[in-house]
């Protein structure tokens, strides 16, 4: 995920593009006004009419958002919208139900949203529609934010039949929105479900820095709004200090062993974004104590160099190796009775491997296991293994090669430096489409979730280092 990319609105008008499914994962309820709602309707069926409700509270405190999930909470009551736009008598005869259902006036929340003149009459279409037959089930809600607008409306409403409009119930119901020690939450669960997964650490907003915020706040849409600032923020941190290179970090795990299962529990999203939280918790490793006392940045680190943990199997490897492997690498295989003659299917298996996949700025989807290698496989592996225990640059130059040689990247260096003061290389320097991407790749034996999580925190925490984040 791009920094540029990040996606946090402070508004619902902006969320109900997302769909069900993720605003499900969004939401939590209001429970007094959930309490309140169900009172309304036990009392419309009891008069055998429907309601109007006056909803006061201040912008920004989730009005909308309540009205429109109220049917995630509640089974059988849908919402509808007349918007600023719509004539309010013509839409209220077309929005009748013999269900339960809840009709928003939107856009009228203030007295300069509408006119006088505009309000009385959509007060009168009300008072009829909700005496109607077509009205009986609905419960019409206007929501308001000013004191002014709400006198004007309960002063109309007084004037046509109070009870026969509003019910027994207070005319005009309050809304503060959901507790503020819910505000995290629901800013952690609206990142993560709009931004592939993403913690508020991986925008840079810790937990200190989270709950700062929450106290600031009134409403719930004026902590999103800061907890957007303060991604921004942190983001453009980090972007200063990436002058001479826009860094991005890829490790890649070569294994003799299934760590298909472990790389896919140390990343989120459909591209294998590095999830840090899961690293921290993953290993017990020094790193992990060291990183821990920069919670502003390593969250957004990881964030900004781009950071993906992928898997490359090992007959795919020695394919690579086979095909596109330079004399000297040859000459280590020979050395060792390997193969060196070119695989034909080298190629389509660089194409179809989750680093080929990801180069072609195609999603992973369900990650799928490799093909399972026999035992003269994991024999060669082993092999290539010993190789790169003194010359990893061997096998890492045939992967260039052959990424190259397959149009995944224009071009390629291995052992490059990071340009910093702190000297750092990087295993492969990839150039593409005019942009550079450092693969780092992790060579094994055999491996695991905590030793994986350890070598990319590392190479996360050196690349920090040296461009100046973490000091």
């Amino acid at each position: 995920m791009d920094v540029n990319d990040l996606r946090i609105p402070d508004r619902f008008e902006r969320l109900r593009d997302a769909g069900s499914e993720t605003l499900s994962t969004i939401i939590v309820p209001v429970e007094s006004m959930l309490d309140e709602i169900d009172d309304r309707f036990v009392d419309m069926r009891a008069a055998d009419r429907g309601s109007l409700m006056l909803l006061r509270g201040i912008s920004g405190a989730g009005k909308s958002t309540f009205l429109d999930t109220v049917g995630f909470f509640r089974e059988g009551i849908d919402t509808v919208r007349i918007g600023r736009n719509e004539n309010v008598g013509e839409s209220l005869s077309t929005n009748g139900s013999s269900q339960p259902r809840i009709i928003v006036l939107e856009g009228r929340e203030a007295l300069r949203d509408s006119s006088r003149q505009e309000i009385e009459a959509a007060m009168h279409e009300i008072n009829q529609f909700i005496r109607s037959d077509q009205g009986k089930n609905c419960l019409v809600v206007w929501p308001t934010n000013v004191e002014d607008l709400t006198s004007l409306l309960l002063s109309l409403g007084n004037e046509l039949g109070r009870e026969a409009l509003f019910g027994v119930s207070d005319p005009v119901t309050t809304f503060s929105g959901p507790r503020k020690s819910d505000y995290i939450r629901i800013a952690q669960q609206t990142v993560s479900a709009l931004n592939d997964g993403a913690s508020l650490d991986a925008i840079g907003v810790s937990t200190e820095l989270a709950s700062s915020l929450a106290e600031q706040s009134e409403t719930i849409g004026g902590y999103l709004a800061r907890i957007r600032k303060a991604a921004i923020k942190a983001g453009a941190q980090v972007e200063r200090l990436l002058t001479k290179e826009r860094y991005r970090l890829w490790v890649v795990t070569a294994a003799g062993n299934d760590v298909e299962g472990d790389v896919a529990g140390l990343t989120r999203g459909g591209f294998g974004s590095a999830d840090i939280d899961r690293l921290l918790n993953s290993t017990g490793a020094n790193v992990v104590s060291e990183l821990k006392t920069y919670p502003d940045q390593i969250g957004i680190l990881g964030t900004v160099l781009d950071a993906h943990i992928i898997n490359l199997d090992m007959v795919c490897l020695l394919a690579v190796a086979r095909t596109y492997g330079s004399p000297d690498l040859h000459k280590a295989m020979k050395n060792r009775g390997m193969q060196t003659g070119a695989d034909k299917t080298a190629g389509k298996r660089l194409l179809e491997s989750e680093l080929g996949v990801l180069l072609q700025d195609k999603p992973l989807g369900t990650r799928r296991r490799g093909p399972k290698p026999g035992q003269n496989t994991k024999d060669a592996f082993a092999k290539l293994i010993e190789i790169s225990q003194t010359n990893d640059g061997l096998l890492n130059d045939a992967i260039g090669r052959g990424l190259q040689e397959m149009g995944l990247i224009d071009s390629y260096a291995t052992e490059r430096s990071l340009g910093t003061e702190l000297v750092f290389h990087s295993d492969i320097y990839c150039m593409r489409e005019g942009s550079p991407l450092r693969l780092e790749l992790m060579w094994r034996q055999r491996t695991g979730r905590a030793t994986i999580a350890n070598y990319v925190l590392g190479k996360i925490s050196n690349y920090g280092k040296a461009i100046g984040l973490l000091k």
